[in-house]
Protein backbone atom coordinates (compact mmCIF):
# COMPACT_ATOMS: atom_id res chain seq x y z
CA UNK A 1 0.00 0.00 0.00
CA UNK A 2 1.34 3.40 -0.99
CA UNK A 3 2.47 5.37 1.95
CA UNK A 4 -0.51 8.25 0.64
CA UNK A 5 -3.34 5.76 0.74
CA UNK A 6 -2.67 4.56 4.37
CA UNK A 7 -1.94 8.11 5.98
CA UNK A 8 -4.40 10.63 3.84
CA UNK A 9 -7.00 11.18 1.87
CA UNK A 10 -4.95 10.86 -2.11
CA UNK A 11 -7.97 11.33 -4.30
CA UNK A 12 -8.46 14.66 -2.57
CA UNK A 13 -4.72 15.44 -2.45
CA UNK A 14 -3.97 14.50 -6.07
CA UNK A 15 -7.28 16.76 -6.89
CA UNK A 16 -5.92 19.92 -4.64
CA UNK A 17 -2.36 19.17 -6.50
CA UNK A 18 -4.61 19.16 -9.80
CA UNK A 19 -6.05 22.36 -9.40
CA UNK A 20 -2.48 24.62 -7.91
CA UNK A 21 0.39 23.47 -10.39
CA UNK A 22 3.61 24.97 -10.58
CA UNK A 23 4.35 26.34 -13.67
CA UNK A 24 6.79 25.41 -15.88
CA UNK A 25 8.53 27.86 -18.35
CA UNK A 26 10.24 26.18 -21.16
CA UNK A 27 11.76 27.46 -23.82
CA UNK A 28 9.40 27.15 -27.34
CA UNK A 29 11.78 27.78 -29.90
CA UNK A 30 14.88 25.83 -28.63
CA UNK A 31 12.03 22.68 -28.52
CA UNK A 32 11.41 23.55 -32.15
CA UNK A 33 14.70 23.50 -32.95
CA UNK A 34 15.20 20.32 -31.73
CA UNK A 35 12.19 18.54 -33.16
CA UNK A 36 13.20 19.94 -36.54
CA UNK A 37 16.29 18.50 -36.08
CA UNK A 38 14.98 14.93 -36.42
CA UNK A 39 11.12 15.38 -37.83
CA UNK A 40 11.41 15.94 -41.51
CA UNK A 41 8.62 18.12 -43.72
CA UNK A 42 6.84 18.80 -40.68
CA UNK A 43 8.29 22.55 -39.28
CA UNK A 44 5.18 24.75 -38.99
CA UNK A 45 3.66 21.51 -36.93
CA UNK A 46 6.74 21.62 -34.97
CA UNK A 47 6.80 25.64 -33.87
CA UNK A 48 2.68 25.00 -32.99
CA UNK A 49 3.27 22.34 -31.46
CA UNK A 50 6.29 23.49 -29.45
CA UNK A 51 4.24 27.12 -28.85
CA UNK A 52 1.27 24.94 -27.77
CA UNK A 53 3.04 23.05 -25.05
CA UNK A 54 4.90 26.53 -23.67
CA UNK A 55 1.53 28.11 -23.20
CA UNK A 56 -0.21 25.43 -21.53
CA UNK A 57 2.85 24.40 -19.14
CA UNK A 58 2.88 27.99 -17.95
CA UNK A 59 -0.76 27.86 -15.98
CA UNK A 60 -0.63 27.74 -12.56
CA UNK A 61 -4.49 26.61 -12.53
CA UNK A 62 -5.47 23.83 -14.84
CA UNK A 63 -7.52 20.90 -13.40
CA UNK A 64 -6.78 19.15 -17.18
CA UNK A 65 -3.98 17.86 -18.91
CA UNK A 66 -1.26 19.66 -20.13
CA UNK A 67 -3.09 18.80 -24.07
CA UNK A 68 -4.53 16.60 -25.57
CA UNK A 69 -3.51 17.05 -29.59
CA UNK A 70 -4.56 15.08 -32.84
CA UNK A 71 -1.95 14.62 -35.34
CA UNK A 72 -3.48 13.62 -38.94
CA UNK A 73 -2.43 13.43 -41.63
CA UNK A 74 -1.25 10.66 -44.19
CA UNK A 75 0.49 7.63 -43.22
CA UNK A 76 4.47 8.10 -43.74
CA UNK A 77 3.95 12.07 -42.53
CA UNK A 78 6.06 11.68 -38.94
CA UNK A 79 2.62 11.70 -36.92
CA UNK A 80 3.96 8.63 -34.23
CA UNK A 81 7.90 9.98 -34.83
CA UNK A 82 6.97 13.53 -33.73
CA UNK A 83 5.44 12.52 -30.66
CA UNK A 84 8.75 9.98 -30.10
CA UNK A 85 10.66 12.89 -30.67
CA UNK A 86 8.88 15.26 -28.40
CA UNK A 87 9.08 12.93 -25.44
CA UNK A 88 12.74 12.96 -26.20
CA UNK A 89 13.55 16.39 -26.39
CA UNK A 90 11.35 17.21 -23.30
CA UNK A 91 13.03 14.36 -20.73
CA UNK A 92 9.58 12.69 -20.56
CA UNK A 93 8.36 9.06 -20.56
CA UNK A 94 6.25 7.77 -23.29
CA UNK A 95 3.66 5.63 -22.90
CA UNK A 96 2.56 4.76 -26.57
CA UNK A 97 -0.44 2.78 -27.07
CA UNK A 98 -1.50 1.04 -30.45
CA UNK A 99 -5.25 1.75 -30.20
CA UNK A 100 -6.05 -1.44 -32.99
CA UNK A 101 -4.82 -3.78 -30.61
CA UNK A 102 -8.34 -1.96 -28.45
CA UNK A 103 -10.79 -2.59 -30.58
CA UNK A 104 -12.68 -5.68 -28.91
CA UNK A 105 -15.26 -5.02 -26.43
CA UNK A 106 -14.62 -5.65 -22.44
CA UNK A 107 -10.89 -7.04 -23.01
CA UNK A 108 -9.79 -3.70 -24.22
CA UNK A 109 -10.71 -1.48 -21.48
CA UNK A 110 -9.79 -4.00 -18.90
CA UNK A 111 -6.34 -4.28 -20.27
CA UNK A 112 -5.51 -0.13 -20.56
CA UNK A 113 -8.07 0.64 -17.30
CA UNK A 114 -7.66 -2.58 -15.11
CA UNK A 115 -11.15 -4.82 -14.17
CA UNK A 116 -13.17 -4.47 -11.58
CA UNK A 117 -13.19 -6.90 -8.32
CA UNK A 118 -14.04 -10.49 -8.83
CA UNK A 119 -12.96 -10.18 -12.59
CA UNK A 120 -9.88 -11.52 -13.89
CA UNK A 121 -6.62 -9.25 -13.46
CA UNK A 122 -8.64 -7.44 -10.59
CA UNK A 123 -5.10 -8.00 -9.18
CA UNK A 124 -3.31 -5.95 -10.52
CA UNK A 125 -3.70 -2.27 -12.61
CA UNK A 126 -4.13 -1.69 -15.89
CA UNK A 127 -1.29 -1.04 -18.73
CA UNK A 128 -2.21 2.81 -18.41
CA UNK A 129 -3.42 3.47 -15.26
CA UNK A 130 -0.44 1.89 -13.54
CA UNK A 131 1.56 3.85 -16.24
CA UNK A 132 0.45 7.45 -15.04
CA UNK A 133 0.31 6.21 -11.09
CA UNK A 134 4.12 6.02 -11.45
CA UNK A 135 4.71 8.67 -13.55
CA UNK A 136 2.09 11.15 -13.97
CA UNK A 137 3.74 13.44 -16.55
CA UNK A 138 4.44 11.42 -19.03
CA UNK A 139 3.47 12.09 -22.77
CA UNK A 140 0.67 9.16 -23.43
CA UNK A 141 0.27 8.46 -27.62
CA UNK A 142 -2.78 7.27 -29.01
CA UNK A 143 -2.07 5.74 -32.61
CA UNK A 144 -5.03 5.35 -34.46
CA UNK A 145 -7.56 6.72 -31.57
CA UNK A 146 -10.73 6.32 -33.77
CA UNK A 147 -9.72 2.25 -34.16
CA UNK A 148 -10.26 1.95 -30.03
CA UNK A 149 -13.45 0.35 -28.95
CA UNK A 150 -16.32 3.01 -27.86
CA UNK A 151 -15.76 1.42 -23.93
CA UNK A 152 -12.45 2.80 -24.35
CA UNK A 153 -13.27 6.00 -25.70
CA UNK A 154 -15.49 6.07 -22.62
CA UNK A 155 -12.87 5.74 -20.44
CA UNK A 156 -10.77 8.68 -21.37
CA UNK A 157 -13.24 11.19 -21.67
CA UNK A 158 -12.58 11.92 -17.33
CA UNK A 159 -8.94 12.07 -18.43
CA UNK A 160 -9.81 14.55 -21.00
CA UNK A 161 -12.43 16.54 -19.22
CA UNK A 162 -12.06 16.43 -15.57
CA UNK A 163 -7.99 15.62 -15.14
CA UNK A 164 -8.23 11.95 -13.59
CA UNK A 165 -8.27 8.51 -14.86
CA UNK A 166 -10.25 5.60 -12.57
CA UNK A 167 -8.21 2.31 -11.67
CA UNK A 168 -11.35 0.20 -12.01
CA UNK A 169 -9.75 -2.80 -9.61
CA UNK A 170 -9.60 -0.15 -6.73
CA UNK A 171 -11.60 2.61 -7.81
CA UNK A 172 -8.67 5.11 -7.20
CA UNK A 173 -8.61 8.29 -9.66
CA UNK A 174 -5.28 8.90 -10.98
CA UNK A 175 -4.34 12.57 -11.73
CA UNK A 176 -3.79 13.65 -15.81
CA UNK A 177 -3.46 17.61 -14.71
CA UNK A 178 0.80 16.23 -15.83
CA UNK A 179 0.14 14.65 -18.88
CA UNK A 180 0.40 15.49 -22.64
CA UNK A 181 -1.83 13.30 -24.62
CA UNK A 182 -1.44 12.84 -28.38
CA UNK A 183 -3.94 11.26 -30.65
CA UNK A 184 -2.80 10.15 -34.24
CA UNK A 185 -5.36 9.25 -36.90
CA UNK A 186 -4.89 8.17 -40.35
CA UNK A 187 -8.71 8.97 -41.07
CA UNK A 188 -9.99 11.21 -43.82
CA UNK A 189 -6.50 12.16 -45.45
CA UNK A 190 -7.84 13.08 -48.95
CA UNK A 191 -10.57 15.56 -47.42
CA UNK A 192 -7.88 16.93 -44.83
CA UNK A 193 -5.33 17.71 -47.30
CA UNK A 194 -7.54 19.37 -49.47
CA UNK A 195 -9.31 21.18 -46.70
CA UNK A 196 -5.77 22.48 -45.55
CA UNK A 197 -5.02 23.53 -49.39
CA UNK A 198 -8.07 26.29 -49.32
CA UNK A 199 -8.18 26.89 -45.42
CA UNK A 200 -4.23 29.05 -46.78
CA UNK A 201 -3.39 29.05 -43.34
CA UNK A 202 -6.75 29.83 -41.31
CA UNK A 203 -6.74 28.07 -38.33
CA UNK A 204 -10.04 28.40 -36.85
CA UNK A 205 -11.45 27.57 -40.72
CA UNK A 206 -8.29 24.11 -40.63
CA UNK A 207 -10.01 23.37 -37.39
CA UNK A 208 -13.76 23.51 -38.36
CA UNK A 209 -13.05 21.66 -41.96
CA UNK A 210 -10.89 18.85 -39.86
CA UNK A 211 -13.53 18.60 -37.56
CA UNK A 212 -16.11 18.36 -40.05
CA UNK A 213 -13.98 15.36 -42.75
CA UNK A 214 -13.52 13.53 -38.93
CA UNK A 215 -17.02 13.08 -38.14
CA UNK A 216 -17.52 12.45 -41.56
CA UNK A 217 -15.22 9.49 -41.88
CA UNK A 218 -16.90 8.10 -38.38
CA UNK A 219 -14.69 9.99 -36.17
CA UNK A 220 -16.57 9.69 -32.39
CA UNK A 221 -17.42 13.62 -31.86
CA UNK A 222 -17.39 13.29 -28.05
CA UNK A 223 -13.43 12.22 -28.34
CA UNK A 224 -13.16 15.51 -31.39
CA UNK A 225 -15.36 17.49 -28.50
CA UNK A 226 -12.93 17.19 -25.74
CA UNK A 227 -8.98 18.06 -28.83
CA UNK A 228 -7.50 20.80 -27.79
CA UNK A 229 -5.94 21.36 -31.25
CA UNK A 230 -5.83 19.57 -34.36
CA UNK A 231 -2.52 19.47 -36.38
CA UNK A 232 -2.45 18.39 -39.74
CA UNK A 233 0.21 16.72 -41.36
CA UNK A 234 1.87 17.45 -44.80
CA UNK A 235 2.31 14.50 -47.00
CA UNK A 236 5.88 14.11 -47.73
CA UNK A 237 7.28 14.68 -51.28
CA UNK A 238 10.51 15.37 -53.19
CA UNK A 239 13.55 16.35 -51.13
CA UNK A 240 11.56 15.11 -47.98
CA UNK A 241 11.09 11.69 -49.14
CA UNK A 242 14.58 11.84 -50.09
CA UNK A 243 15.69 12.75 -46.90
CA UNK A 244 14.02 10.37 -44.94
CA UNK A 245 15.19 7.68 -47.27
CA UNK A 246 18.72 8.74 -46.57
CA UNK A 247 18.11 8.46 -42.75
CA UNK A 248 16.40 5.06 -42.81
CA UNK A 249 19.13 3.75 -45.62
CA UNK A 250 22.40 5.29 -42.56
CA UNK A 251 19.65 3.28 -40.35
CA UNK A 252 19.81 0.03 -41.57
CA UNK A 253 23.55 0.28 -42.69
CA UNK A 254 24.20 0.63 -38.97
CA UNK A 255 21.91 -1.98 -37.80
CA UNK A 256 24.26 -4.35 -40.17
CA UNK A 257 27.18 -3.23 -38.24
CA UNK A 258 28.58 -1.18 -40.57
CA UNK A 259 29.22 2.53 -41.50
CA UNK A 260 27.92 5.00 -44.85
CA UNK A 261 30.60 6.71 -45.88
CA UNK A 262 30.27 11.10 -46.71
CA UNK A 263 28.22 10.94 -49.67
CA UNK A 264 27.53 7.17 -49.87
CA UNK A 265 24.63 7.20 -50.80
CA UNK A 266 24.05 7.30 -55.10
CA UNK A 267 21.79 10.07 -55.88
CA UNK A 268 19.87 7.49 -58.32
CA UNK A 269 18.65 5.55 -55.37
CA UNK A 270 17.03 8.08 -53.85
CA UNK A 271 15.00 9.42 -57.02
CA UNK A 272 13.93 5.66 -57.29
CA UNK A 273 12.23 5.65 -53.93
CA UNK A 274 10.80 9.32 -54.41
CA UNK A 275 9.44 7.94 -57.91
CA UNK A 276 7.96 4.83 -55.62
CA UNK A 277 6.37 6.67 -52.72
CA UNK A 278 5.04 9.30 -55.62
CA UNK A 279 3.10 6.06 -57.07
CA UNK A 280 1.85 4.97 -54.36
CA UNK A 281 0.21 8.05 -53.27
CA UNK A 282 -1.16 9.41 -49.89
CA UNK A 283 -1.56 5.49 -49.27
CA UNK A 284 2.38 5.01 -48.76
CA UNK A 285 3.57 4.86 -45.70
CA UNK A 286 6.88 4.86 -43.71
CA UNK A 287 7.01 1.08 -43.53
CA UNK A 288 6.34 0.86 -46.95
CA UNK A 289 9.86 2.92 -47.61
CA UNK A 290 11.33 0.84 -44.64
CA UNK A 291 10.16 -2.90 -46.53
CA UNK A 292 11.32 -1.03 -50.10
CA UNK A 293 14.81 0.09 -48.55
CA UNK A 294 15.33 -3.54 -47.05
CA UNK A 295 14.40 -5.19 -50.44
CA UNK A 296 16.92 -2.89 -52.37
CA UNK A 297 20.48 -2.71 -50.11
CA UNK A 298 19.64 -5.37 -47.08
CA UNK A 299 21.31 -8.56 -49.31
CA UNK A 300 24.13 -6.05 -50.59
CA UNK A 301 24.78 -5.52 -46.52
CA UNK A 302 25.31 -8.86 -45.71
CA UNK A 303 27.87 -9.37 -48.68
CA UNK A 304 29.56 -6.81 -47.72
CA UNK A 305 29.98 -7.70 -43.91
CA UNK A 306 30.59 -11.37 -44.93
CA UNK A 307 33.95 -9.53 -46.93
CA UNK A 308 35.13 -7.58 -43.74
CA UNK A 309 33.78 -4.22 -44.68
CA UNK A 310 33.25 -1.91 -42.12
CA UNK A 311 32.52 1.34 -44.22
CA UNK A 312 30.53 1.14 -47.68
CA UNK A 313 28.37 3.37 -50.18
CA UNK A 314 25.64 1.69 -52.00
CA UNK A 315 25.91 2.64 -56.24
CA UNK A 316 23.41 1.53 -58.41
CA UNK A 317 24.07 -0.19 -61.47
CA UNK A 318 21.98 -1.59 -64.54
CA UNK A 319 19.24 -1.71 -61.64
CA UNK A 320 20.97 -3.28 -58.78
CA UNK A 321 22.10 -1.64 -55.65
CA UNK A 322 25.42 -3.08 -54.76
CA UNK A 323 27.64 -2.31 -51.69
CA UNK A 324 31.20 -0.79 -52.19
CA UNK A 325 33.78 -1.00 -49.57
CA UNK A 326 34.88 2.72 -48.89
Amino acid sequence: MDILDRLTNRNELERRMGQEIEPTLIDAEALAARLKENVVGQDRICDELAAQIRRRLALVRRGKPVGVFLFTGPPGSGKTYLAKCLADAMGKKLLHFDMTQYSSGGFAATSLFGAAKGYVGSTSYGKLTAGLRDTPDAIVLLDEIEKAHPDVHKNFLTAWNDGFITEASDGKQISTTLTLFILTTNAAVDALADIKQHAAGDGENLRRGADSALRAAGFAPEVLNRIDRIFVFDPLSGLDVARVAALEIETMIKGYGLTIAVGGIDPQILIDLIERQRRLGLAASARDLVRAIEEIIADSLIEAKRKGAREIALVQRDGEVRAQIA
